[in-house]
């Protein structure tokens, strides 16, 4: 069971619940945005609010193992995000994390990192950006904890395979050989 503090358990049982995102990527250059009004300090690091946040999705939480997916979806008029794109970035870490607005102040709840908490993190899978002459966007498949049960990895059992990963592993010398050995069993 997750535990939260005392500050988002008092949002939470409130009648209004008002939350943002804040996301970090990590490419070449680390990216950090905000879905908030304005740019946020949060730990250390300030998260921009320049109106890149387009969508993401919601947290799911699942009672089947699956291969559901995380997407962000970022604004991009500027190009800096292409230019990420094209160098490569499936692999790169991203880091989602979900504050809430204190409904007394209607201000973000963020001088405790306790009270901003992940909801995902992850690699990227996935980039694709698509152009419709009004918006560029940038959508980032996150990989699924599951994506991994996807995977073919095959491994044959010869003695120049098993030499591959050690040199010295003799384990395989006479797998395909008509190799006999007796071995004692019980008492001797």
């Amino acid at each position: 069971m997750r535990v939260f503090s005392s500050n988002i358990q008092s949002v939470l049982n409130s009648d209004s619940i008002e939350f943002f995102f804040l996301i970090e990527l990590f490419f070449a250059s680390t990216y950090r945005l905000t879905s908030y009004s304005s740019n946020i300090v949060f730990d250390g690091n300030t998260y921009t609010s320049d109106g890149g946040v387009f969508e993401i999705d919601s947290p799911n939480f699942s009672t089947v193992v699956d291969r559901e997916a995380y997407k962000v979806v970022i604004s991009d008029p500027e190009n800096d995000l292409l230019s990420e794109l094209n160098s490569n970035i499936v692999g790169k870490e991203i880091r989602v994390r979900v504050g809430f607005i204190d409904e007394n102040t209607g201000q973000p709840l963020i001088s405790n990192t306790d009270d901003v908490l992940y909801v995902y993190k992850g690699y990227v899978d996935k980039p694709a950006i698509t152009n419709d002459f009004e918006n560029k966007l940038v959508t980032l498949e996150g990989t699924s904890p599951m994506s991994d049960l996807d995977g073919v990895r095959s491994f044959l059992t010869s003695k120049d395979s098993i030499q591959n990963f050690d040199s010295t592993d003799t384990s395989f010398d006479t797998v395909h050989d008509n190799y006999e050995i007796d071995y004692k069993w019980g008492k001797v």
